[in-house]
This record gives C-alpha cells, structure tokens and sequence, in this order.
C-alpha cells in the first residue's frame, strides 16, 4: 500500500522506493547518493506523507551547529529557570538534506542519535519517538564546501542507495506530471503504530541457520578474499565489512522478504539487498582507485564466488 501511494507521486525508481520501506520496516537508517533532481528528496517526503508522523527536514549547512539538531536551553526570566527548547531531530521521519555539507561536529550529533536512539541537552537524556528513521542524501559531484563522512560513521547507515537517472519513457512521464495543473498527492494510509507492529511481524520472519551461514561467508570474503578464493581481490580491499554489515544484511534480507510475501528468507533475499548494504562498508585501496575498481564491483565478485545455499 505504500509503494502504491509513493508511486503516485515518484516516477520510477522502484529500487529507491523499496529500499526506504525496508529502511522502515527493519528499523535502519538510508543514505542516499546521486545527482541533483533525481527525487531524493521528494521520495523521502511522500513517504513520510503516507504515515501520520511527525517529519523534520534538516537542511545541512557549513555554519550549522549542533545545537541547532538536538535543541538547546533556553533561560526563562518568567520562570527564573532554564527550559529545554527540543531541536528538530524530535521527530519521526528526519530528513538530513546533503548531509556532507555539515562540519563533523553537527554529523556526529546526528550520528549519535541514530545509534543511540536518544538526544541528550543539558543534564538530561530524551528517548526518540517510535519509529524513528533518519534519512540523509548527499550529493556526489561536488567536493567544494563539503566535509564527506567518516568511514566508520557512515557505517551506521543500514543502506547505502545510489540512484541513477530514469529512463527516456520515465523522464517523459515526470515532464508530464510536473506540468500539469495539479501535481498528485499521496493519502496518508498508516499510523505510526502500525509500523511498529509491522515491525513485530518482520521479526517472525524465518532465517535458516544455511541462510545465517551465507551471510556470514559473503561478509568474512570482503575481510579474507583469500579464503573465498578471490586473491586477485587481497591488494584492492583496505578493509572489509564490520560485524554490524552481517546484522544489516540478514535483517534487510528479512525486510525483503516480508515485501515479497514470504515468512522465510531465501538466498534471493540476500542477494538483492547485499549491494546496498556492503557498498559503503569495504574500504578501497589505492590500487583500487587507481584500477577503477568500485565497491559495487568487488560485491559482483563475492557473490558468484561463495557458493549458494
């Protein structure tokens, strides 16, 4: 119901779309990554419209603060006191808009809120609202003006999306549909709640201990390629994917199956959501950059070779 309601208003784009309900119903936060005026924005927007949440749009800057993220104190003279003033991270759905464009003191305030799932000003912690999902872009053609993140940091992110531009027929459609005189709007079909109990029911979603073995082997093949029988892949990793890309693989691999209908994953499941899942966490050599081997490349590799449940 939700991908009918985003289809609406996103023309094509079908990976985007799946991969922020699976963000969503496994409980990860998304990264986006492609060129300006490819709907990352208004995807992200629409399907906060679908849910009846609160949603905050964050757009980063090089002189925010991260006390214009979490909220600040605020001293009251009616009161004699100070009051906590909550920033717009208090929200449901975050929108964190070119997410490099921010210094690293205001991405790792964000960033700790994402793993912690609370906010601390003052003396005081606040725990975030049920569901709570962050969804940063970043914009990859420009380095001017931008702080990229952390290797370690982006490893927070459960998936990393790279979108690509639409085809001629989809690009004709979206001409269309911004031009006309009323551009469509998406109902708003689901209460907060209601993901939560989605939430639940992924959870009931069956792994054999064969398919846990197969994410395991994908993972430890992007550390030891050697092992896998991959050695021509030894001098072009730094370093491979960290225990948390195991537990994002197989909870992304649920996610997916629950979309498809299945109460079990299959190694399909694990297959289609392994590349936006290990794409920003293997760390590229010299000799890979100077090869022009990508991530996305070494991926291909690992997957034909570890043998399939």
């Amino acid at each position: 119901m939700i991908l009918m309601e985003m289809n609406k208003v996103i023309v094509g784009q079908k990976h985007l779309t799946e991969r922020l309900l699976i963000g969503l119903l496994a409980n990860g936060h998304v990264l986006l990554e492609g060129v300006p005026g490819l709907a990352k924005t208004l995807a992200i927007n629409t399907l906060a419209k679908t849910i009846n949440a609160k949603f905050s749009r964050l757009q980063f800057t090089p002189d925010l603060l991260p006390a214009d993220l979490l909220g600040t104190m605020i001293y009251s003279i009616k009161n004699e006191e100070f009051i906590i003033r909550k920033g717009p991270i208090f929200a449901n759905f975050i929108l964190a808009d070119e997410i490099n464009r921010a210094p690293a003191k205001v991405q790792s305030a964000l960033l700790e809120v994402m793993q912690e799932r609370q906010a601390t000003i003052g003396d005081t912690t606040y725990p975030m609202e049920e569901p709570f999902l962050v969804m940063a872009t970043q914009n990859p053609i420009e380095q001017e003006g931008t702080y990229p993140l952390p290797e370690a940091q982006v490893d927070r992110f459960m998936l990393k999306v790279v979108i690509d531009y639409p085809k001629k027929e989809e690009e004709r459609l979206i001409i269309r549909q911004n031009i006309s005189k009323s551009f469509p709007k998406p109902s708003t079909i689901l209460e907060a709640e209601q993901i939560v109990k989605a939430r639940e029911v992924v959870k009931e979603v069956y792994i054999d201990e064969k398919i846990e073995k197969y994410i395991v082997d994908i993972v430890f093949a992007t550390r030891y390629p050697e092992d896998a029988g991959l050695d021509k892949l030894k001098n072009l990793i730094g370093f491979g994917a960290s225990p948390r890309a195991s537990i994002s693989l197989a909870l992304a691999a649920r996610a997916y199956a629950f979309i498809k209908r299945r109460g079990y994953v299959i190694p399909e499941d694990v297959r289609a959501v392994c590349h936006d899942v290990l794409r920003h966490r293997i760390g590229l050599t010299y000799e890979a950059e100077a090869e022009n081997v990508k991530s996305d490349d070494i991926i291909r590799d690992i997957l034909n070779a570890v043998e399939v449940p």
